[in-house]
């Protein structure tokens, strides 16, 4: 256990220094971050402070735009049409957006069924909360610094809890820890590339799209594992590919306690890989990390969703340092998804205890299947904003947004519904069984 964690300290101390050697440069000149200082309404122009520059920059509002909208002394990334001419403004996106009341009652709400299906299936509960914050307007790379940095404390509770229920493997999750720091950092890397190079809308674009790829395929898989499992007893069995791969003999050798599995480590190296690049691009590991702990390590799923909140502690923490050294986290929609989460963590950690294991698959895949559906709606427009698609009309973009947003609320509810029914079920049942011992015991 001390080399463990010696060689994660140590990968945390060599990878600042690899990634700033392989950066790839400054961000290109026709996106810039900053805040706009005053704009000219009869000359259309706009006096612009680059983040971290003293002087300003004047720039030229584009054909399209209107004075109105420039905001002043708000932090922004700004997209220049360089085919219009020097310093033309294409588009200007807001980093941080303005909290209502009723934004903040929906971040609390998002973050309680959030922290539920965390405490529950051990994903985190990020696939559905970085698609929620973008439905209320967040920019996806925000959406995706912001869900990381809430995520590594609400990790913490809700593998605390498990763990004292038994089902948490401290070992399995610290060396899959190791390989998925640096999933992070290669993460990390890729959405700033990709949001320095075309701006929100293609990180918007970016982040839509792998969630929907990535929802549809495991999603897909694991309902249709739970469907067999449902069938057959209600009683979890190891994959083949599992027991395949348990067979081989490559040094060095691990024995995971609590999953009761006995495999190579090299065998867990390209699970926590992507797991820590999956949660730094798009916020979200526990796609990856848990049907992978199920279907390739070996553990069940009651074992793989606890262990992968320890998992998810370690890379939160790692990423949310390395986002907000890059000023992209918004600390009050953190904070707000937090407080909600919390508490529906630690109810869906005392969910798992009442419920069989397909449930927990069920709960899963039926919440990404439907996230994916409200992902998918959103992409058109971001293909349209990017200028590789004709414009969308109107009357198409608002049936696409209502879509987008009732999948969401859909795909919520029933996370909790689901959840709260079995949990309140199993409870039933285990009093009802607890009364019948005592009355059988004292005759």
């Amino acid at each position: 256990m001390k080399k463990l964690f010696l060689i994660i300290m140590g990968v945390m101390l060599i990878l600042p220094m690899v990634t700033s050697a392989f950066a790839g440069g400054p961000p290109p000149k026709d996106v810039m971050k900053g805040v706009f200082i005053s704009v000219d309404d009869t000359a259309r122009t706009a006096e612009f402070k680059k983040s971290g520059s003293e002087g300003t920059t004047q720039l030229v509002l584009g054909e399209s735009m209107v004075p109105a909208d420039i905001r002043i002394n708000k932090k922004v990334m700004v997209s220049l049409d360089k085919h219009a001419g020097e310093n033309v403004i294409k588009s200007v996106d807001i980093m941080f957006m303005d909290l209502k009341v009723s934004k903040i009652v929906a971040l609390l709400i998002i973050g309680l069924i959030g922290g539920l299906l965390s405490g529950f299936i051990g994903s985190g509960g990020a696939f559905v909360l970085t698609p929620a914050m973008m439905t209320l307007g967040v920019p996806g790379a925000i959406a995706v610094a912001s869900n990381m940095c809430h995520k590594f404390p609400k990790a913490m509770v809700g593998a605390y809890k498990r763990y004292k229920y038994g089902q948490a493997d401290i070992k399995l999750g610290l060396v899959m820890a190791v390989t998925a720091i640096i999933g992070v950092q290669i993460g990390i890397q890729i959405q700033k590339y990709i949001l320095n190079h075309f701006g929100n809308a293609g990180s918007n674009l970016y982040v839509s799209f792998i969630f929907m790829v990535v929802l549809v395929f495991v999603g897909g898989y694991v309902l249709y594992d739970a469907y067999k499992l449902s069938k057959g007893g209600n009683e979890a069995t190891t994959s083949k590919l599992a027991l395949r791969l348990q067979k081989i003999n490559l040094p060095p050798m691990m024995y995971f306690k609590v999953a009761k599995v006995r495999i190579s480590a090299w065998i867990t190296i390209p699970v926590g890989l992507f797991t820590g690049m999956l949660a730094a691009t798009i916020a979200v590991g526990g796609f990856i990390g848990v049907p992978g702990m199920i279907y390739v390590v070996g553990a069940s799923a009651v074992v793989a969703s606890a262990t992968e909140l320890i998992i998810a502690f370690i890379m939160g923490a790692w990423g949310s340092i390395q986002w907000g050294l890059s000023g992209l986290i918004d600390i009050r929609l953190t904070l707000l998804i937090l407080a909600g989460s919390l508490i529906g963590v630690q109810l869906g950690a005392l969910g798992t205890t009442y419920v069989k294991d397909y449930m927990i698959k069920l709960v899963m895949a039926s919440t990404m299947l439907i996230v994916a559906v409200s992902r998918g709606a959103k992409i058109p427009g971001y293909l349209a904003d990017l200028n590789l698609v004709a414009p969308v009309k109107p009357q198409l973009a608002h049936t696409l947004a209502q879509v987008s947003f009732w999948a969401l609320v859909a795909a919520l509810a029933s996370a909790a519904l689901i959840i709260s029914v079995a949990m309140f079920r199993g409870m039933a049942q285990a009093k009802m069984e607890a009364q019948t011992e005592h009355i059988v015991s004292h005759g």
